[in-house]
């Protein structure tokens, strides 16, 4: 199977002054999936523009007509399943079929404290991601006339509808982010795909080579939990959003670079690799030539 190219644009540039020509530019370029992150506010971005996720994903879809379209990733610190899968059912519907839905537990970052709570403890936020994925699936799967209804420790819902449903059938896709243990269940019950940035404790004083250990250990992790409920690991996509392991932003540095780095990526059975969109100044900062050149060639050389 080919690797397939993604890119993750963050919404941090006004529509009419380049946010809109990057979505059409990674549309053009060939990338499978244009991704951005579902944040109130990302670390050193937090004193600058900063735009919302799903605005900027409904604008990317009528300006595009091929390009897949999602979260990296979206979290219950600022979100409810009942209004978010209102959201989502919309935004496929406007897209045609064209997103993806990544999840993830979330952090302890802004977006944590924004609403004026206290951050939750790990066991908190675990079971909240739990509940928050289960009461997504239902909502988004179940569009008939009944409604959902849901009484959880967390979440709740009443008679809940979101005719027609998505476009895309039994719903749209969920890529689940996860490494810990519940997280890879998760995956494995209600993920068409998984998503992993490493091992983050590698990523100050890690080596490369300690990284792919880490990452074959997660994707065999993700296998028993598969297994264990009877599913084949080979029918969930496995994806990486690079820059976050020791390599940082080497693989962007030439197209030999980014080759090996994502074979040896491959080799671990990941299915797609995803790269961010370069940033001026930033940690995401790259030479916008060679980052077009991996865009267009990298993947002929990774079938």
């Amino acid at each position: 199977m080919s690797l397939r190219l993604s890119t993750v644009i963050l919404p941090y540039r006004r529509w009419h002054e380049g946010g809109r020509s990057a979505w059409t530019r990674a549309e053009e370029l060939g990338f499978h999936t244009a991704y951005t992150y579902d944040h109130l506010s990302w670390r050193s971005f937090r004193d600058g523009p900063w735009f919302g996720a799903v605005p900027t994903l409904t604008a990317a879809a009528a300006a595009t007509e091929r390009l897949r379209l999602g979260t990296l990733v979206t979290s219950p610190n600022f979100r409810h399943p009942v209004t978010l899968a209102k959201e989502l059912i919309s935004l496929d519907d406007i897209s045609g079929g064209r997103v993806t839905l990544g999840i993830g537990a979330g952090g302890t970052g802004f977006d944590a404290t924004a609403l004026g709570q206290e951050p939750w403890a790990p066991r908190e936020r675990a079971d909240r991601f739990a509940e928050f994925v289960l009461l997504l699936d239902r909502l988004l799967t179940e569009d008939g006339t009944e409604g959902v209804s849901y009484e959880g420790d967390f979440y709740s819902a009443h008679e809940a509808r979101n005719i027609p449903g998505c476009v895309q059938r039994p719903r749209l896709p969920f890529a689940v982010a996860a490494t810990g243990p519940r997280g890879l269940r998760l995956a494995a019950r209600y993920g068409q795909a998984w998503v992993t940035t490493g091992d983050p404790k590698l990523f100050e004083n890690g080596t490369p080579e300690q990284s792919v250990q880490a990452l074959r250990g997660q994707t065999e992790k993700l296998a028993d939990a598969c297994a264990a409920i009877g599913r084949d690991v080979a029918g969930l996509d496995k994806i990486l959003l690079t820059g976050f392991t020791p390599d940082r932003g080497r693989p962007l540095e030439s197209l030999d670079a980014f080759v090996d780095f994502a074979g040896r990526h491959q080799e671990l059975g990941f299915t797609e690799i995803v790269i961010h969109w370069p940033i001026p100044d930033s940690d995401f900062a790259a030479d916008e030539k060679v980052f077009e050149r991996i865009a267009m060639e990298a993947a002929a050389q990774l079938t």
